[in-house]
C-alpha cells in the first residue's frame, strides 16, 4: 500500500482541488486515505508536514487521524491551520477500535472533541480500523493493557464495555472500503 500511497502524491500534485492530510500511527488512517484517493482524484500528505500554506494550495482539506483514549489527534491543529489557509471546505475523519456499530461511542467520541458548533459546522466521519500492537510504543501498550485490567474486573458490563474488552485483546484489522463510502459520496458531490 504504501507504493500507492506514494504513486498517488507524487502523480496528483497537479489536483489543486482536494487534500488529504493523516496523522497515522499504525497505519490505519493513512490506509483509508488510499482507499478515497481510489476513488477521488486528491492529493495525500502526511499532517506532520502539512502546513497552513500546503492548505490553500486546494479548495477541500480533509484531515483524518485516529481515536486515541477518547482523543481526536491533531484535530486542533489541523482546524487552526485550516482556519489560518485560504482553503473553503473543512472535512475530518477518524479511525479508530470502536465499530462502526458503536453509535453512542462515536457520537459521544465527536461530541467531545468537536464541541456543539464544530459538530454543525464540519463533516466529520467514524471509520473503525482496528488495533496494530506490534506498531504501539510502549505508553500505548500500557494505556491499553490498564484499560483491559479494568473492564476485567467489573462484574457488571454493558454491551459496550463488553464488546470494548473483546476489542483489545490483540491485534486486529477491521478497516473496510465500505466505512469510507459516506466521505467518498461527499467528495464526489463537491466536485
Amino acid at each position: 500500500m504504501m507504493r500507492l500511497y506514494d504513486r498517488f502524491r507524487k502523480e496528483m500534485n497537479m489536483n489543486n482541488k482536494i487534500l488529504i492530510t493523516t496523522l497515522s500511527k499504525t497505519g490505519f488512517t493513512r490506509k483509508y486515505a488510499e482507499m478515497i484517493a481510489e476513488e477521488i482524484p486528491c492529493t495525500l500528505a502526511d499532517f506532520q508536514k502539512t502546513t497552513p500554506e500546503t492548505m490553500s494550495s486546494y479548495d477541500t482539506v480533509v484531515f483524518g487521524s485516529r481515536a486515541h483514549a477518547g482523543m481526536f489527534l491533531g484535530y486542533q491543529k489541523a482546524k487552526t491551520m485550516f482556519e489560518k489557509s485560504t482553503a473553503k471546505n473543512f472535512i475530518v475523519f477518524s479511525t479508530g477500535a470502536s465499530p462502526n456499530g458503536a453509535a453512542s461511542t462515536i457520537a459521544q467520541f465527536w461530541e467531545n472533541n468537536l464541541g456543539a458548533d464544530d459538530l454543525k459546522k464540519i463533516p466529520h466521519f467514524y471509520m473503525q480500523s482496528g488495533l496494530c500492537y506490534e506498531k504501539m510504543g510502549f505508553g500505548d501498550k500500557a494505556m491499553m493493557k490498564v484499560a483491559s485490567i479494568m473492564i476485567g474486573r467489573k462484574k457488571k458490563k454493558t454491551e459496550d464495555e463488553k464488546a470494548f474488552e473483546k476489542a483489545i485483546s490483540g491485534s486486529y484489522d477491521i478497516s473496510s472500503k465500505e466505512y469510507a463510502v459516506p466521505l467518498i459520496d461527499l467528495l464526489r458531490k463537491m466536485d
